[in-house]
């Protein structure tokens, strides 16, 4: 009894201690690790077990044709005319010839042994096999779809991170020039209406923070969603590096294009089956009359064994027509993979010149900045001497301040078109 209890607070502990773990990696998330958190989430991916366990079913059914097979039959009947050995040895004297009854009764049991069935069984082993990969690669299309959706939701919430910080260096800006001007009016030499300006900027610094916080919180609530993972607000999503484009194509759609083409060469194999073939051997038992001995018209057992071959030709009637259909759809499946591959390349091409695009605004971006500050500095010494308004010392900042806004904006861009890139090519 000790033992169990020692068992459960061990166990217990253990379940504690994954807790703690998985709530401290939730402390910092990676793009990557999003990625795979929310592929092991989604409810389709339970699919897979499922799709595996039919397959093996299947395989395990294909598998039991060559087991012994074992049928019984019955009939009873009545004949209009059965044979006449009067009419055959005619009347010979002190000789009577057997009569067979009209009515004839027949209960029979059959064993057969499968010995050569023309690859039928192995054929649709393999066509389970090749349908099982099929469906599981299907997933795998739905599941890699989820990444887009990630992405955009992981970037958005590093947009507002940036969008926090610079706005948090702008309000402090703000304050600071406010405290320089509550020093001057306690000195005398400036006016109330400049403190309040200023001071009501700050206010409004202060509400777009609580508006971004609060999309944060929106964007990081519907991640979590997707990822099955509480992240609250002191989560940090870690910047993902710039990526290199790379023009080859890994999409899991190629995949299935290739496991799509291996059924139609199996079902070709099944078209030669059909028209091979096939023998097996063969126990018959049964009870009835008359027996194998028609000359006795009494009831009785008999058995009988040997081989039997069935070749069937009727398949060959269709043989060309089908091999034509399948021909028709590997073609179709060729021209679907050219098409996919069509558009991809075009959508690459478009996304790398959205990210040539992003990568030179930012270096207008830098040049726009630089010119900013240096006004900025600028009128905030004209502010501490009295030669402008609080109000242009202002407008200058709000200009220096949304150059640095925009570049943020255009680099979390410039890293988003670079992942979508990445997971348009599949690498």
């Amino acid at each position: 009894m000790k033992t169990l209890q020692i068992f459960r607070k061990i166990r217990w502990l253990l379940l504690v201690l994954i807790s703690v773990s998985a709530q401290a990696q939730l402390k910092r998330l990676t793009i990557e690790q999003a990625y795979e958190l929310a592929r092991q989430n989604y409810p389709l991916i339970k699919k897979h077990d499922l799709i595996a366990r039919s397959a093996a079913y299947s395989i395990d059914n294909a598998g039991k044709l060559y087991l012994p097979q074992f049928s019984i039959t019955g009939q009873a009947t009545y004949q209009s005319q059965t044979i006449s050995f009067s009419d055959v040895l005619g009347s010979l004297p002190g000789i009577k010839p057997p009569a067979i009854s009209k009515d004839q009764y027949r209960i029979q049991a059959e064993i057969s042994q499968q010995i050569y069935d023309a690859g039928i069984s192995a054929n649709q082993k393999e066509m389970v096999r090749a349908n099982t990969a099929v469906q599981q690669q299907n997933i795998e299309v739905n599941l890699y779809a989820l990444k887009d959706r990630v992405a955009q939701l992981y970037f958005s919430v590093l947009l507002i991170n940036e969008q926090l910080l610079q706005n948090e260096i702008k309000k402090a800006s703000l304050q600071s020039a406010a405290d320089k001007v509550a020093a001057a009016l306690q000195n005398g030499t400036a006016f109330k209406s400049n403190l309040n300006e200023l001071q009501a900027e700050v206010a409004t610094a202060e509400m777009l923070n609580i508006e971004l916080r609060a999309g944060r919180k929106a964007y990081l609530q519907v991640l979590s969603i997707f990822i099955g993972q509480q992240l609250d607000g002191s989560v940090e999503l870690e910047k993902p590096a710039q990526q290199l484009n790379d023009p080859s194509i890994k999409r899991p759609e190629l995949e299935l294009f290739a496991l799509q083409k291996k059924i139609y060469n199996v079902q070709e194999k099944q078209l030669q089956s059909d028209y091979l073939p096939k023998l097996n051997a063969f126990v018959q038992g049964g009870y009835g009359r008359p027996t194998l001995n028609i000359i006795e018209d009494k009831f009785g057992s008999w058995w009988l064994g040997g081989l039997r071959l069935n070749w069937n030709f009727g398949s060959l009637y269709t043989l060309k027509n089908n091999r034509h259909i399948l021909k028709n759809n590997q073609d179709a499946l060729d021209i679907d993979k050219e098409t996919f591959i069509y558009n991809t390349n075009l959508n690459l091409s478009q996304q790398n010149s959205e990210a040539q695009k992003y990568a030179d605004l930012m270096k207008q971006d830098d040049a726009i900045i630089a010119l900013r500050t240096a006004v900025t500095k600028s009128a905030q010494a004209q502010l501490d001497n009295g030669v402008i308004t609080v109000h242009d010392y202002i407008s200058k900042l709000d200009a220096e301040n949304m150059a640095r806004q925009t570049k943020i904006l255009h680099a979390t861009q410039l890293l988003q078109a670079q992942y979508n890139y990445k997971n348009t090519s599949g690498n």
